[in-house]
């Protein structure tokens, strides 16, 4: 899709969250993007990879060697904060509340899977509205579409990666599908937009 121009009344606001999920082909997406960014990210960044629960993720450990920003799994009752990145750990569904502060959840699955891209973007998306940012990277399957849905109508801003350009195209294909993603943009340009959406709206 188009950039979004903004109206001229349009007040810009902080980003709050940005939140990324990614399934099949996840690894080198996320480390791809996290490595663009800069240490002094200005907003905390909520990861989501779709694993096999029955084993230890070192999925942080990975990412950490990957990029400037600080990379751990999250835990329970931990606040967030600009420049860390925070990984689900397997068989959680990641939430965060309006605080800033984490929770895992073992309820139901959410599309056969857990953690859920769905239920993180609806818990930024209740927590931010239009502070938060989901971004639905490579994977199998629709996980996120919901979710999707559940930030735009709070008036945040969705990004899907490029389908064309995935390794897996159904996640980010399916987020399309929805009308609400606000840019579909290649891997290696979706770094970039962040870094301008997080420095623009704080008035950096």
């Amino acid at each position: 899709m188009d950039d979004p121009t903004p109206t001229p009344d349009a007040v810009p606001v902080p980003v709050a969250v940005v939140a990324i999920a990614a399934s099949a082909g996840g690894l080198e997406a996320l480390s791809r993007l996290l490595g663009a960014l800069p240490a002094d990210f200005p907003a905390p960044i909520l990861v989501l990879q779709h694993l096999d629960p029955g084993r230890p993720s070192l999925l942080a450990q990975i990412l950490g060697r990957r990029t400037k920003l600080m990379v751990k799994q999250a835990e329970a009752g931990e606040p967030v904060r600009p420049g860390a990145v925070f990984v689900a750990p397997p068989g959680r569904h990641l939430l965060v509340d309006a605080g800033g502060r984490l929770s895992l959840s073992t309820s139901e699955l959410i599309h056969l899977v857990r953690p859920s891209a769905d239920r993180l973007f609806e818990s930024v998306a209740e927590g931010f509205g239009p502070r938060a940012v989901a971004v639905v990277l490579t994977g199998t399957g629709s996980d996120g579409e919901g979710g999707v849905r559940a930030v735009r109508r709070r008036g945040g801003t969705v990004i899907a990666q490029d389908p064309a350009t995935a390794t897996y195209a159904g996640m980010p294909a399916a987020a399309v599908r929805t009308g609400c993603v606000d840019l579909v943009l290649p891997l290696d340009q979706i770094a970039p937009r962040l870094v301008a959406l997080a420095t623009a709206e704080a008035g950096r």
